[in-house]
């Protein structure tokens, strides 16, 4: 009996709150899909870096004759046959490298071709304007410094390049963007706190009278509270459960669909379905207990019981 009066009273409460009751559950729903967003972006950066920053090296670019007339690091001319036997000799000889791999200026000019080839640069470039290069693997990717330090200076290097720290800006970006997200989450969440309180404040004093009754024949506070406290959490749950879908769909149609069939993203390793339904109970649980809670203690100052 007294479970049919609390359901009884939860959907009354809704039916009379119906515009604001579904406006908190749009905000749930968009904070909570922020929120899930922003947990499976940096999931995605963690999983990327793990992938590229086991895959970059560290590159020796040499000096050619065009670098030898315009670049300082070039001053004292092209890279000789000697000098790059005896930078590949040092790097074969040092224990931080795991691969050394030569690549000609013909070789460089074909990779960039390859990547490039749709620029308008392209056609203008020809195999000599192309540097000859060290491509070095290695065992440490955080060791980059020992090899800078080691041939930065060397005659016929015209730059030590780590692709580390090239990734490490896209990665910086990325994480910024997750940040903003947070914050973007973080004030629809206020917005539906916001909401919710009012939405219990406007329910409470709608059933005033019924209140006051209960209280008169004895009624408990939390027997009182109880059917405010479920609206707010059944609101709180349809926004959660919208929040999943979200999450769900964005997952199906941005990476399955759409990200992932790009020719220009094959090289990215994206998060599995995995990553997200391991999100989805923890989306679940706080728009279960987010409105709840926020009821509770709005009853505690507006409802006297």
């Amino acid at each position: 009996m007294r479970a049919q009066f609390v359901l009884s009273e939860i959907s009354v409460g809704l039916r009379r709150n119906l515009t604001m009751t579904f406006a908190v559950i749009v905000s749930v729903a968009l904070s909570l899909a922020l929120f899930g967003g922003s947990l499976l972006m940096r999931e995605q950066v963690n999983t990327m870096k793990g992938y590229w920053y086991d895959k970059v090296n560290v590159s020796i670019f040499l000096c050619n004759k065009n670098d030898a007339e315009s670049d300082p690091n070039c001053a004292k001319g092209a890279v000789t046959a000697d000098q790059k036997d005896e930078i590949k000799t040092d790097l074969d000889k040092m224990p931080i490298v795991d691969k050394v791999q030569f690549e000609t200026a013909d070789e460089a000019y074909t990779h960039y071709k390859e990547q490039f080839g749709d620029s308008p640069l392209a056609d203008s470039l020809t195999p000599d304007q192309m540097q000859e290069s060290f491509r070095i693997k290695l065992k440490d990717p955080e060791k980059f410094e020992v090899i800078t330090s080691a041939f930065s200076s060397r005659p016929g290097v015209q730059e030590v390049q780590d692709q580390k720290g090239l990734l490490e800006n896209l990665f910086n970006l990325l994480n910024g963007m997750n940040y903003a997200a947070l914050g973007v989450m973080a004030l629809m969440l206020v917005v539906a706190l916001m909401l919710i309180v009012n939405t219990v404040r406007v329910s409470a004093f709608s059933r005033r009278r019924e209140t006051g009754i209960m209280r008169l024949v004895g009624a408990s506070s939390f027997y009182i509270q109880m059917p405010f406290i479920m609206e707010a959490a059944f609101a709180g749950l349809l926004g959660a459960f919208g929040a999943c879908l979200i999450l769900l769909v964005g997952r199906y149609f941005l990476i399955d669909h759409g990200l992932a069939l790009s020719e220009k993203m094959q090289l990215i390793n994206f998060i599995g379905w995995e990553a997200v339904l391991s999100v989805l109970p923890l989306v679940l649980a706080i728009g279960l207990l987010m409105p709840a809670l926020a009821a509770f203690f709005a009853l505690r100052k507006y409802l006297k019981v």
